[in-house]
């Protein structure tokens, strides 16, 4: 039965998760914990752990790597186990009760002698984020129809979006109305919403027992051996695998440039907190508007060419981010229009990346081990977008050439979605 807007319950229940999950990607990865994190530390040089760091930005963008490598040993070998259980639910609410834990956990870090908490904080939420998201993607082949997908995908990312920005303005009425001491209210308040709103899509969406039958002799050794046979399969697809090595690069730029943008404005800039906010908040709205056009665009030209088409202005985005300056009367409002730029771009190549890897699926019941690889190269990608960022500021001293290296993704990516249109059409003509 169709309900909300031509959605039923579980189309609605599974793109209601982004409402839930994205307020950590905007209050912790973007908006206010960044900013939050270079105020606390009243110094460049911070110790952590007994490592010492001459950069508090360094150790920022390592501490992403880390939760990154985590996420990426783990999540394989999960999603397996859940494809041979057949329960993609109870890990994605485990991964979801990790990431609001994570985020409140950040509640008790003030400077520099909790810094370990922050670090850990961020990390589990990171993990947990992450992590659920290999679950709650693996869901959408199985939820809706093909022709359905990319709409359904950019519903999500909308959803995230306003939810997310619903409780940024939150955040803003208690740090700017009553103080900036109550600023660790906010990741409490995180960790309420995510955990909170999640149980509606708990409810809703199914366990997905693909393997009812054999779901009592699921063992570690199995998993293994579902994520070798999945393996397998997705390298003898020509399609995909040229779609996950384009996917590969454009998310070290697009995933990178997310975790660093406040930073950059913050430190590269010197713009002050409440700019920052502004620009966060303009991404916010004009995504949504982005979403909707590149649902469209790709109903009109093709999933491959609307990506293409966000690629290029992505690559435009890290390329005009180098030719900016603190000392320019109008930075400001240069700024606000790349973080325009931003929005246009942000959620609708993401909701295209992850609507096309649906559809070049083959048909199987083996679903969160397909997507656990198309998060393996997500992370892998952020990986070394971060580290890449981070090695880049510590040779030049300048994140605006850490920002133009990240061109560099973004066009490999356009080359390779070329190379997979014309082994496409090559293959039409054989035909």
């Amino acid at each position: 039965m169709k309900i909300f807007g031509g959605k039923t319950k579980e189309e609605f229940a599974w793109a209601f998760y982004d409402w839930a999950n994205s307020v950590y990607s905007l209050v912790i990865t973007t908006a206010i914990f960044p900013i939050y994190f270079g105020a606390v530390l009243s110094k460049e040089n911070v110790s952590v752990f007994g490592l010492n760091f001459s950069d508090k930005d360094i150790l920022y963008s390592y501490s992403i790597t880390a939760s990154f490598v985590l996420v990426v040993i783990l999540s394989p070998i999960l999603s397996a186990l859940s494809d041979r259980i057949g329960n993609k639910k109870i890990f994605l609410q485990i991964f979801t009760i990790l990431g609001a834990l994570g985020c409140s956990s950040l509640f008790f870090f003030r400077g520099e002698d909790t810094l370990w908490i922050g670090i850990l904080g961020s990390v589990t939420a990171s993990l947990g984020y992450w992590g659920s998201l290999v679950f709650y993607n693996a869901y959408l082949p199985e939820i809706t129809a093909p022709e359905n997908q990319d709409k359904l995908s950019a519903t999500g990312f909308i959803y995230g979006y306003i939810g997310s920005a619903i409780l940024l303005k939150l955040c803003l009425v208690l740090i700017l109305g009553v103080g900036e001491h109550l600023t660790p209210y906010a990741f409490l308040l995180v960790g309420v919403w995510w955990i909170g709103f999640a149980q509606y899509t708990f409810a809703h969406v199914p366990k997905t027992y693909s393997h009812p039958e054999e779901r009592q002799k699921a063992s570690w050794y199995k998993a293994h051996h579902e994520l070798y046979k999945v393996g397998r399969t997705l390298m003898s697809y020509a399609s995909l695998k040229w779609f996950l090595l384009a996917f590969f690069f454009l998310s070290v730029g697009i995933q990178t440039i997310n975790y660093m943008a406040s930073r950059f404005g913050d430190e590269e800039l010197k713009l002050e907190s409440s700019k920052l906010i502004i620009t966060i908040l303009v991404i916010q709205y004009v995504a949504v508007i982005g979403s909707y056009t590149f649902a469209r665009l790709s109903k009109r030209f093709g999933n491959l060419n609307a990506l293409q088409i966000g690629l290029l202005v992505w690559a435009g985005i890290c390329i005009a981010a180098f030719l900016m300056r603190a000392d320019n009367p109008w930075v400001e409002y240069q700024f606000y229009a790349l973080g325009a730029a931003v929005g246009m771009v942000l959620g609708g190549v993401q909701a295209l990346t992850r609507s096309t890897y649906s559809k070049l699926l083959p048909k199987s019941m083996d679903n969160a081990t397909f997507f656990s690889f198309y998060d393996i190269v997500e992370k892998i990608a952020l990986i070394l977008g971060s580290f890449t960022f981070a090695q880049v500021l510590f040779l030049t001293g300048s994140m605006q050439y850490s920002a133009l290296t990240l061109a560099i993704f973004f066009i490999a990516a356009i080359a390779i979605l070329q190379a997979m249109k014309s082994l496409q059409r090559s293959k039409n003509q054989l035909e």
